[in-house]
């Protein structure tokens, strides 16, 4: 299976658009998505690499499992 690691914020964007989320409001270097029937905002920052602790804190928020986050970066490209 593959391990989580850093990656670039665009990429992160593009894996929660992909799973039905949407941009909502950008404040300084962060961005929150949201999506309908999620309790809570997903936040991204917006640095060259998002450490794994917030993909993981996000995955968790979203309600998505690890073997959708990485089809969905693979198809993300």
């Amino acid at each position: 299976m593959p391990r989580f690691t850093p990656v670039l914020w665009r990429k992160l964007e593009a894996v929660f658009l992909a799973a039905g989320f949407r941009f909502a409001r950008q404040e300084g270097s962060h961005r929150s998505y949201v999506r309908a029937g999620t309790a809570r905002p997903v936040v991204i920052p917006t640095c060259a690499e998002v450490p794994v602790f917030v993909i993981r804190t996000n995955l968790k928020t979203a309600g998505i499992s690890r073997d959708e986050y990485f089809r969905l970066l693979s198809a993300a490209g």
